[in-house]
């Protein structure tokens, strides 16, 4: 065993002469067990917040989306869409025509987005998933209905258990020409809301109809805003998006769901990054107790430090004792605080401990996804402070040795 480790091994498990030193060498590996287990256990729920997330929106969202460049609309039926509509590969196919318009329930208004979509829209059985109240129905017994996003439902005050109360939608009459009515120029259409839905902001503010209730209220028989895709499991995605693309031509973009909501992706991982920076800093200030409990410890062991260098021991060894000691002291707590972190995150899996209020959350209590890479990167960084705490430490041990020497 090499001679600093052993002696430092000693000086960390042996008492000292200043029991002060023994307290604050015990605090400093607490911060860093604490500072340990709260990165980990924080990261590994934002881990689920991020999945939870990224699910719903998925379970939303087309794998890939269709839409002109240039123009709201544009003809579906063409040689290269009716050939991929009828692809082996495709699971969904959806037409989708969305536009801004005014909902009315009672007295309240709000400006949401229509998005009228064909039948193929719910063959995705995960929509459930996104349900917080009601059901997700758009036609039954040849009834058209509605299904709203978190912010119209909180907006208008909508009860989608009351059969009666209906959704009044108004949009621009194409073409309309000034009138003494204001009313004239706007078409009216009634739907009654069966179900509330909650993603994120950019989502929730959508009513979901039938898309031939959308064609009649928007006077647009034919054309489509864009066309949502879905593939069986297996496919890959990327390489198909670029077999479209070469195929359609670029008057389309074709997006993949990165693509269609950039800004979520962004926001997600400037979180992430954000929550591991503040927490780092944490684990500075409780790693840098390790500097403080060395110099003490170096005070209290002046007499030995003299002892060895009159023995032939070099500056080298002693830096070494006082630097080991610390690594010591950061690598015990980090793995004590890795083991516990992990302990918790497992058992918020399995039990849900900590719950959530709230009653449109469409979780019950904080989700946590464990993922390998977080304890590496966690470990990581705490040997890295260390190493810098450590070697602080190291250096001001060996300062002033010839004095000791002469004391002695």
């Amino acid at each position: 065993m090499n001679t600093s480790v052993y002696i430092a091994k000693r000086y960390l498990f042996s008492r000292k002469k200043v029991h002060a030193i023994n307290i604050i060498s015990g605090i400093s590996m607490l911060g860093v067990f604490v500072g340990s287990a709260a990165l980990i256990i924080i990261m590994s729920v934002f881990n689920g917040f991020e999945k939870v997330i990224l699910n719903l929106y998925s379970n939303f969202s087309p794998e890939l989306k269709i839409e002109a460049k240039l123009g709201k609309t544009f003809n579906p039926d063409t040689i290269h869409f009716n050939e991929l509509q009828k692809d082996q590969r495709v699971f969904s196919y959806t037409r989708v025509l969305q536009e801004k318009a005014l909902l009315r329930y009672g007295t309240k208004q709000f400006i949401g987005t229509l998005k009228g979509v064909s039948t193929d829209f719910l063959k995705n059985t995960d929509l459930d998933s996104t349900i917080l109240s009601g059901s997700f129905t758009l036609r039954m017994d040849g009834r058209d209905y509605a299904v709203i996003g978190t912010t119209i439902q909180a907006s208008l005050g909508v009860n989608v258990y009351d059969p009666n109360a209906n959704l009044q939608i108004y949009s621009p009459r194409r073409n309309a020409s000034a009138s003494a009515n204001p009313l004239n120029e706007f078409v009216v259409r009634n739907i009654t809301p069966v179900g509330v839905f909650g993603i994120q902001q950019d989502f929730d503010d959508i009513v979901v109809v039938p898309l031939d209730f959308a064609r009649d209220l928007l006077d647009e028989p034919k054309q489509v805003s864009s066309l949502e895709i879905n593939f069986k499991k297996g496919t890959n995605i990327n390489a198909v998006q670029q077999e479209l693309q070469e195929k359609i031509g670029r008057n389309f973009y074709i997006k993949n769901r990165a693509q269609q909501n950039t800004e979520l992706y962004k926001t997600l991982n400037y979180e992430r990054w954000s929550v591991f920076m503040i927490l780092t800093f944490v684990l500075v200030i409780a790693l840098f107790n390790i500097v403080g409990s060395l110099t003490m410890l170096v005070i209290d062991k002046k007499k030995d430090i003299a002892i060895l260098t009159s023995l032939g021991a070099g500056k080298r060894l002693i830096q070494g004792i006082f630097f080991f000691e610390g690594m010591m002291i950061s690598v015990a707590g980090c793995i004590a605080g890795l083991v516990i972190g992990l302990i918790f995150c497992i058992l918020q899996q399995q039990y849900g401990l900590v719950r959530i209020n709230g009653s449109l959350m469409v979780i019950d209590a904080y989700p946590v996804d464990i993922k390998v890479m977080d304890f590496g990167l966690v470990f990581l960084t705490v040997i890295a402070i260390a190493v810098i705490a450590s070697g602080i430490s190291a250096r001001l041990s060996v300062k002033g040795l010839s004095e000791i020497k002469q004391d002695l």
